[in-house]
Parts: structure tokens; C-alpha cells; sequence
């Protein structure tokens, strides 16, 4: 028990510290680290679907689609390429859906399904990161790299957890959601809730960028939807049948169950931060 504890810590201390450290290092460390990231959750869906039995996906056609979807949005936001960039994407759904005609297994439309699904669930949220990266005031300005908003949002969920966590242990008396995650409490997501959200009072001490109640409505955005985030992957795992989406990481299960919120919270974030501008 001592020794799986401490595996547990070593590996989620490793984790963040990559993480954190090719966020803020640079935006061609943040591009190399999500654009493996990306590879890695797209593929390992794709291995868990394809035990499934009767369902079976091309996991290089669709780990290559969401490769290159990230670095699409990567070129379009980073190194502002005009939206041509995106054309051979759309070329390679085709080709997922053309192929189903000759290859003649017994399960087409599930195939369709999850490859569309791998590239949804998965591939945009993690594109759609580099929005929230590379910004620019005017267009005539040059784009600038913020490594704080897309940190912000993996410290949200890692508050949201840790103290949804050590709260809903203390306190947890009133299920969540019993149906498809029966550890989680409402006293659990509540507690981790107001932690994340008072984090964001020191985000808006250093980073004025954004306001005070601008801070805290991303912490609820990301509280809020990154705990469906984590739902919808309990609920795929219970469809699928498995514990872990895999044990890539030791004492942690898989990379889909390290980024299961985020997979919520990112496209919510990218929502939110982008109606502040309508309305800013």
C-alpha cells in the first residue's frame, strides 16, 4: 500500500512538473508537449474502443488526424496561416469514411462513430488550446504567447480535484452522480469548487489581463464543466467496460483518465473567454 502511495506521488509530482514547465518555458515546448499529448489520448481511445470486439478503428489514420489537427490550429493561431491549413483535415475524415466501403468489417457505423468521436472528444479540446496560447489585441499587432491562460485551467482542475477529493472523504455523504461514479459527493465537488474559485483571486492579483469576476467565472466554467469532463469519461469506461483507459502512468491509469476534465473544460474555456470579448 506504501509502495503503490508513493508510486502514485512520484508520478503525479513528475506530471505536473512537465506540464507546468513546457507551459511556461516556451510556446515551442507547449506545442511539442500537447501535440504528444494529443497522439498519446487519441490513440489510447482508440486501442480501448477496438477491444470493445465488434468495433474496430484505424488507431494510426486517427491518431494522425488529431496530430494534425493540433498543429493546424497550432499554425493558424501560432504562426498565423490563413484557414487553408485545415483543408487536408477534412480530407482525412473523408478517407475514414470512404475506407468503411472496401474494408468490409462488421461494424461500419460504430467505426464511423468512434473515429468521428476520437477526433471530437479528444483532438479538438486539445487543439483548441492554443487559442486560449496565442493571442493578439489588434490585428495589426504581433501574436503573443500567454502561458497563463492555458495553466490556469489545469490548476483549476487540479484544485477542483485535490479538493474535491480530501473534502468528499472528510465530509461526502450525498452521491454526485451514484449512477456512473458512486465515490463522488456533492460536499466533495462543492469543497473543490470553492477552492479552485478562490485560487483565482491570486490570478487577479498577478494577471490583470482579466478582472476579478472575469477570474472567478473561468474557475466556475472550468469547476463546472470539467467535472461533466470527468463524468463522461466514467460514464465511456463503464460503456466500455474497464476500470482505467490504461496505465501509461503509474498509480494514475491512463492519459485519458489525467485529462478527462480538461477534455470539458477547454472548449467551455475557449466559449467563455470568447464571449468576453463580444462583450468586453
Amino acid at each position: 500500500m506504501k509502495s503503490k502511495f508513493l508510486k502514485r506521488t512520484a508520478t503525479g509530482v513528475l506530471f505536473v512538473i512537465i506540464l507546468v514547465g513546457c507551459i511556461l518555458y516556451g510556446p515551442l515546448s507547449f506545442s511539442v508537449l500537447f501535440t504528444i499529448i494529443t497522439a498519446l489520448n487519441v490513440y489510447e481511445f482508440a486501442h480501448i474502443v477496438n477491444k470493445k470486439g465488434d468495433v474496430e478503428i484505424n488507431k494510426t489514420i486517427t491518431t494522425v488526424g488529431g496530430i494534425y489537427l493540433y498543429l493546424a490550429f497550432m499554425a493558424f493561431c501560432q504562426l498565423n496561416m490563413d484557414a487553408r491549413v485545415f483543408l487536408p483535415y477534412p480530407a482525412l475524415l473523408l478517407y475514414l469514411m470512404i475506407s468503411e466501403l472496401y474494408l468490409r468489417k462488421k461494424n461500419p457505423i460504430g467505426n464511423w462513430a468512434y473515429s468521428m468521436l476520437s477526433q471530437l472528444y479528444i483532438a479538438l479540446p486539445f487543439a483548441l488550446l492554443n487559442i486560449l496560447a496565442f493571442q493578439r489585441d489588434i490585428p495589426e499587432s504581433d501574436i503573443n504567447y500567454n502561458p497563463i491562460l492555458p495553466l490556469s485551467i489545469f490548476i483549476f482542475i487540479w484544485l477542483n480535484d485535490t479538493g474535491a477529493y480530501c473534502i468528499g472523504s472528510l465530509f461526502g455523504k450525498h452521491r454526485l452522480f451514484e449512477r456512473i461514479s458512486p465515490k463522488k459527493s456533492w460536499e466533495g465537488s462543492i469543497g473543490g469548487g470553492i477552492l479552485a474559485i478562490a485560487s483565482s483571486f491570486i490570478f487577479s492579483s498577478y494577471f490583470h489581463f482579466l478582472s476579478i469576476g472575469q477570474w472567478m467565472g473561468l474557475a466556475l466554467i472550468v469547476v463546472v464543466f470539467g467535472t461533466w469532463g470527468d463524468l463522461i469519461e466514467s460514464l465511456m469506461k463503464r460503456q466500455l467496460g474497464i476500470k482505467d483507459s490504461g496505465n501509461i502512468l503509474p498509480g494514475h491509469g491512463g492519459m485519458l483518465d489525467r485529462f478527462d476534465s480538461a477534455m470539458g473544460a477547454i472548449p467551455a474555456a475557449v466559449v467563455y473567454l470568447y464571449i468576453l470579448t463580444l462583450f468586453g
